[in-house]
């Protein structure tokens, strides 16, 4: 066995613990429904009925607020509305758009698309609940005349239990949140990534007669080179190239999506009935209409991150004096990731009909097989844009994990720089083994996450609802 290996197998317990709690299921009609996938859906519910549909109510709002240069130039903080939204999406637009819609839809049927789309406009109620306290719970420092942000429920689990006299409840709280958050970015944030990344370069290059088989430490130090460039520069080399980087990745995926559905329009208004059908057909049962909307609840709400608290942390570092505004941009957040471009690989997938006959092919190999149904050379393409995904990912992941590491540790430079060069080391260890059950292990402190994050939306609720009332009021005098 070798070295990584003996690791991963050591280290297998733990992950086996912990997923075993986090991933704890009920049974519901024959199926197996995971407790945390309940915690995530029902803010999103909660908050869209409690701030009287403000994802329905301010979506037109959002997109002009966006690109409202006053938002800006009026308040404190280190990046615009448009790079943090690019920052936040950066961190949410991944494998899962591409390789987690392939498996909802191949094991939920094409109808779980359908739910996919309904879970993603709901959880901008839940986006806009967290990014609204992040920022107005945000501390701000000076240092050399700049301004430093920091931001996220780790300061709004303290002041929730503040304000019930439990401090040492709230100290924990975030502490808690902090922890899973470090784990969060060192592995499904940054480990998977690039491990994943590596593995679609091998598919395109031969598979398993590809030249760089064994070079997984060169392709890794590769990334890690990357990642170092972007992330040395904090939160406004991040933002930067994040908004670069999202439209650019996202637009050569919608761009190659929009070609398929052109090729296969014949096709187009039977799929759209197959997923409707699908969607509320009960020739399986109920059970088998649940099962499909369960899977495409699952995939929104792990794709975009909602109840999370990530984008809290990054949308924090904005210049605004208007938390309310703010979050209406970040309800965006959810639209683009879920409804658009999630929805974007499901079309494909069922237009060109890659899902039927589809077992034992694995998410990303089912989408590559979609698109190259159009476009012979589009494996190519998706090396690339997975790569750009994953990288992304990475920058992002690491701004999450700093921020959640000074809140433990203090602002300190050296803390950080040495957390810079430890996560660049995790990018080649993560290209050039298959560490598993780490992986496991980090993944279910992602979702972690939303256990104490949403524990302190839901106390100060009457707060997110009452500030958004008087901004309303507000936009109703000016008019």
């Amino acid at each position: 066995m070798s070295f990584d290996a003996a690791i991963d197998e050591t280290f297998k317990p733990v992950a086996d613990f912990v997923s075993g709690i986090v991933f704890c299921s009920v049974p519901v009609m024959g199926l197996d429904v995971k407790l945390i996938l309940i915690w995530l859906v029902l803010p999103a519910l909660f908050f869209t009925v409690y701030l009287s549909f403000v994802n329905f109510r301010y979506f037109g709002k959002a997109f002009s607020l966006l690109f409202d240069k006053n938002l800006t130039q009026r308040g404190e903080g280190e990046i615009g509305s448009f790079h943090a939204l690019a920052a936040s999406l950066s961190g949410t637009v991944g494998l899962g758009n591409i390789a987690g819609v392939a498996v909802a839809v191949s094991i939920g049927g094409p109808g779980a698309t359908i739910w996919m789309i309904l879970m993603g406009l709901l959880s901008m109620a839940t986006k806009y609940a967290e990014v609204f306290l992040g920022i107005k719970y945000r501390r701000m420092s000076y240092e050399s005349g700049s301004c430093v942000v920091d931001g996220g429920p780790m300061y709004y689990l303290k002041e929730a239990f503040n304000q019930r006299n439990m401090p040492m409840f709230g100290s924990f709280m975030a502490g808690f949140f902090a922890m899973c958050c470090i784990a969060g970015a060192i592995g499904g944030g940054n480990m998977f990534q690039a491990n994943q990344t590596f593995q679609q370069v091998i598919n395109v290059t031969g598979g398993a007669d590809s030249f760089i088989i064994g070079y997984g430490w060169a392709f890794g130090l590769l990334q890690a080179a990357l990642v170092g460039i972007v992330i040395i520069g904090g939160i406004k080399s991040i933002a930067r190239v994040a908004s670069v980087l999202v439209p650019l990745m996202g637009g050569v995926y919608l761009l190659a999506g929009a070609i398929v559905l052109a090729i296969f329009y014949q096709n187009i208004p039977s799929a759209f009935l197959t997923i409707f059908e699908s969607a509320f057909s009960m020739e399986a049962g109920l059970g088998g209409l649940l099962g499909g909307l369960l899977v495409g609840v699952q995939r929104a709400v792990f794709s975009n991150e909602a109840g999370l608290g990530s984008a809290a942390v990054v949308h924090s570092a904005v210049k605004t004096e208007s938390p309310v505004a703010q979050a209406i941009i970040a309800m965006q957040g959810p639209f683009i990731d879920t409804v658009i471009i999630c929805t974007m690989t499901a079309l494909v997938i069922v237009v060109t009909g890659a899902y039927q006959n589809s077992a034992g092919v694995e998410g990303v190999t089912l989408t590559s097989n979609a698109f190259a149904a159009g476009i012979s050379w589009f494996p190519y393409v998706l090396a690339f844009t997975v790569f750009l995904f994953a990288y992304s990912t990475i920058i992002t992941w690491y701004y999450y994990g700093e921020k959640a590491l000074c809140y433990l540790v203090g602002q300190n430079s050296s803390t950080i720089l040495a957390f810079k060069i430890f996560f660049c080391g995790v990018v080649v260890l993560g290209s050039s083994t298959n560490l598993s059950n780490i992986i496991s292990f980090t993944d279910a402190m992602i979702l972690s996450m939303g256990i104490p994050n949403i524990i302190g939306l839901y106390l100060l609720a009457p707060e997110i609802r009452r500030d958004l009332k008087a901004y309303a009021k507000a936009q109703q005098q000016k008019a």
